[in-house]
């Protein structure tokens, strides 16, 4: 009987990674390029980017495609794709590309929750430059949030964190707050002197605003000497707590040993400090809760959750596993600064 293939997409704000494997799990080729969130790119311009990536995959692993048809199954899991509408549009544009024989598309968390869980199910914080979470009980229910910043009550992420820097910064070298190391080191970074002067150059638009993303790694590494750095990561802490405590009360789960699976550069980039207080914070929501750092990149959640539709086996997911976790590397956490220059 002939091998079924599994496209497998993880598009986000700043990367987008896809991979082609058989049903027994083998990869047959991976590929990265640029960002493909919808939100930012349009949808039409989202699947341009993965179908560049596909046409590569596709050569490099010496496939033929009949009448653009590559595979069986096309696990597609996107950014910016944050309601069902959403997700029903992107599907109906993909499927009329014709890549795959059945295609599904979701938010790039749930590639997050795949990838840090054999289970299937629990839930999933990512923290990049902004934030979200999504919950999978047992019998297949989800929770979810819009993830839209503010306007949908989030704070958190790579760039709700520099942006307190720098105000933290500004009140510091006025004395309308507390004397912070923030004042010093958050205009080095940009060159500059003051955060005053950081200030005046994004009011006259010669430095763009979105860069304080670059500034929540300073805080990481401040926190452990400087109290009010140390706040705005109690702060951070305590918001993946709240996400995850109220996924967890909407399928019911506070009383389970349910996973929460931490994802995004800015997890990864967390020292204990970070991670320990949200370890804190819920095991007050349940002592069963399992806290863990995603150890695999999310395309393999994404080639997981291909597997899942086509009824894979345990062995067929621990191949993937191994082959695309040893093919591709997740950022690093030194590298977050340059890797998530976008909102979530």
């Amino acid at each position: 009987m002939s091998s079924q293939v599994v496209l497998a997409v993880d598009g986000g704000n700043s990367k987008t990674d896809l991979a082609l494997l058989r049903d027994d799990g083998e990869l047959l080729a991976v590929e990265r390029g640029p960002q493909s969130s919808p939100h930012h790119l349009g949808v039409e311009g989202s699947l341009d980017v993965l179908e560049e990536l596909l046409d590569a995959a596709v050569r490099g692993a010496g496939l033929a495609r009949a009448n653009g048809k590559v595979a069986e199954i096309g696990a597609l899991l996107l950014a910016g794709v944050d309601f069902p509408a959403e997700e029903i549009e992107v599907g109906e544009r993909a499927r009329a590309r014709g890549w795959a024989s059945r295609i599904s598309v979701a938010n790039d968390t749930f590639a997050i929750l795949r990838a840090g869980t054999e289970r299937g199910w629990g839930v999933a914080v990512v923290c990049g430059a902004g934030i979200n979470c999504v919950g999978v009980a047992p019998d297949g229910r989800h929770a979810r949030f819009p993830a839209l910043g503010a306007i949908s009550g989030d704070w958190g992420g790579g760039y709700d964190v520099g942006l307190a820097a720098l105000s933290a910064a500004a009140r510091s070298e006025d004395g309308r707050g507390p004397r912070s190391s923030l004042e010093r080191s958050v205009p080095a970074h940009f060159g500059l002197e003051t955060p005053v002067q950081v200030a005046e150059a994004i009011h006259q638009r010669r430095l763009v605003q979105r860069r304080v993303v670059e500034l929540a790694p300073l805080v990481l590494a401040e926190a452990e000497t400087d109290r009010v750095a140390a706040e705005i990561v109690e702060r951070l802490a305590a918001e993946v707590v709240a996400l995850a405590r109220a996924a967890l009360a909407k399928l019911e789960l506070e009383a389970s040993p349910a996973e929460v699976i931490l994802g995004g550069g800015l997890l990864r980039a967390g020292d204990g400090r970070l991670l320990g207080a949200i370890e804190r914070g819920l095991r007050a929501v349940g002592p069963e809760i399992v806290v863990r750092a995603a150890d695999a990149p999310p395309i393999v959640g994404a080639a997981l959750l291909g597997l899942d539709e086509l009824g894979a086996g345990a062995e067929a997911q621990e191949r993937i596993r191994r082959e695309l976790g040893t093919a591709i590397d997740a950022e690093p956490a030194e590298d977050y600064a340059a890797s998530y220059l976008e909102v979530e």
